[in-house]
């Protein structure tokens, strides 16, 4: 499965990002990591370039907030061409400390399918694999 993954907006965390780039391909993931300060549209652009079957998104200290309120609005507008990805988000979604339960469902209201905030890598990944098998 291809995964086009990376850091949104103004986020920089580079570490981070090249762990999930480095677990996703140990899972046998083909990843086209975008790097950190990338915008939410080419994030989707990249998805619709690579055929890729998963967006996903990494974001720390709330940064994603502000720009993934549109994922609903860019997902419009690509139509069916987005139809059959999941858009995944991890990481410290918002500023400061924040309770799942109310964070969650924010983000899901924003378009996205799995949303893991404050879980380990592996957690994640762990739950995305299980998330796909049952998909297929």
């Amino acid at each position: 499965m291809k995964v086009v993954t990376g850091v949104v907006g103004n986020d920089i965390h580079v570490v981070a990002n090249r762990l999930i780039e480095l677990s996703l391909q140990a899972r046998g993931f083909e990843v086209f990591n975008l790097g950190v300060n990338t915008y939410l549209e080419e994030f989707v652009d990249a998805v619709v370039e690579t055929n890729a079957d998963i967006l996903l998104i990494s974001s720390l200290n709330g940064e994603a907030e502000g720009w993934c309120r549109e994922v609903k609005i860019l997902k419009a507008k690509y139509g069916n061409l987005l139809d059959n990805v999941v858009f995944m988000i991890g990481g410290n979604l918002v500023v400061g400390t924040g309770d799942a339960s109310d964070i969650i469902p924010r983000f899901k209201n924003y378009g996205f399918d799995l949303v893991f905030h404050q879980i380990d890598l592996n957690t994640g990944l762990d739950e995305l694999e299980k998330f796909m098998k049952e998909r297929n």
